[in-house]
């Protein structure tokens, strides 16, 4: 469990007391977790012990208990494999500037090229990055806490040489150096790391592709705009941010029109919501109001149609009015009516005027009208 970070390495000294030979990369990955293989040593030869002694330039490392032989594993005579307490110790360096997911891949890669690693990494200080790369956005104090809360390192060496020396590498016992091998040409040399390869004691890792500080920064540079209104809007002050009178105005006239858009935007949304609910409770009103119309007319021609209910309930009761005006034993009809012999037909009156077609002309006309007169003279 991490619950500390990273140590700082000591200027004058390394903590580490193993003695330090130099490896091969096949040997560092050798080792198993707690040890690591170092080369195959010459020792004295023998009649009472495999593995006697130890070469003179190694004097009491058995009893200091940091050495420990394995004899099963003669190679050759007077030749034995031994092991050594100690984790192989890996250096990586850079800038580290605006600390990202590409510089704790590579350190992840770094921390993972052998059983046991013992990752260090160096910081340049600021005076060698402004002099050979560039201005920095974070301070160098920034970067070191950065690398130290870092869950790969192990240690931080604070202001790093920009070009490794023997004398730097001895001083911590670096076994190998890793980097991305793409040639890193700076003060005055097409790749500061070139030495360091042709001793064998460089690793590579791999880069992480479309994330760099230089993208970053880009990213910032390109928008400056936009987050310079950012961080007024976020109570900042424009001599903070080294903007002029005027573009502080415009920049905060801009927040209050993206504000006012926002706004509208917002109210939009509501009312769209808004109007997505009238239509869907009106269509829900609507298939209600034609399934009980459906309701209804089928009701009502069942009730009124041409066989409907009201229809026969008509004829029934029509038919029960006739029966009853009507009984079944009465005639029909009523018999023809017949003249009593007491009364006999009415003789004819004189005054009877005889039947006579109606005059064709005003001449029959005239023509009797006299002859009645002349009939009434007569009977005078």
């Amino acid at each position: 469990r991490l619950t500390q970070p990273a140590i700082f390495a000591k200027e004058t000294s390394c903590e580490c007391r193993a003695p330090h030979e130099k490896l091969t990369v096949e040997q560092a990955r050798l080792g198993t977790p707690g040890r690591s293989a170092l080369p195959h040593l010459r020792l004295a030869s023998s009649s009472s012990s495999p593995c006697p002694a130890i070469s003179p330039s190694f004097p009491s490392v058995f009893q200091a208990g940091l050495l420990k032989q394995a004899p099963h594993h003669r190679d050759t005579p007077g030749v034995c494999r031994v092991f050594i307490d100690r984790p192989v110790r890996v250096y990586a360096d850079g800038i580290f500037d605006l600390f990202h997911s590409g510089h704790a891949r590579a350190l992840m890669q770094a921390k993972n090229l052998f059983p046991n690693t013992y990752l260090i990494v160096g910081v340049c200080s600021d005076e060698l990055t402004h002099k050979y790369k560039g201005f920095t956005v974070m301070t160098e104090e920034e970067r070191y806490e950065a690398l130290r809360h870092c869950r790969y390192v192990d240690e931080v060496v604070r202001d790093a040489p920009w070009t490794l020396s023997q004398e730097f590498l001895e001083k911590h016992k670096i076994d190998f150096v890793a980097h991305d091998d793409i040639p890193y040409s700076s003060a005055g040399s097409e790749d500061v790391y070139k030495h360091i390869k042709d001793a064998g004691m460089f690793v590579p890792t791999q880069r992480t592709e479309g994330i760099s500080t230089s993208d970053l920064i880009t990213r910032i540079v390109r928008d400056y705009d936009v987050y310079a209104r950012r961080n007024l809007q976020r109570g900042y002050t424009a001599k903070e941010l080294n903007v002029s009178y005027i573009n502080e105005k415009k920049y905060r006239l801009q927040n209050q029109v993206d504000r006012m858009k926002e706004k509208v935007r917002t109210v939009e949304e509501k009312s769209k919501h808004f109007v997505y609910r009238v239509e869907e409770k009106s269509h829900d009103l609507i298939q209600k109001w034609e399934e009980k119309s459906r309701e209804f007319i089928g009701n009502f021609l069942e009730l009124f149609g041409p066989d409907g209910t009201w229809k026969q309930m008509f004829q029934e009761r029509s038919g029960r009015m006739i029966q009853a005006f009507s009984p079944r034993g009465s005639p029909c009809s009523s018999p023809p009516r017949e003249l009593s012999p007491s009364r006999s037909p009415s003789p004819p009156s004189r005054w009877a005027v005889p039947r006579s077609s109606p005059p064709s002309s005003p001449k029959g006309a005239s023509a009797s009208i006299s002859s009645m007169s002349e009939g009434d003279e007569d009977e005078k």
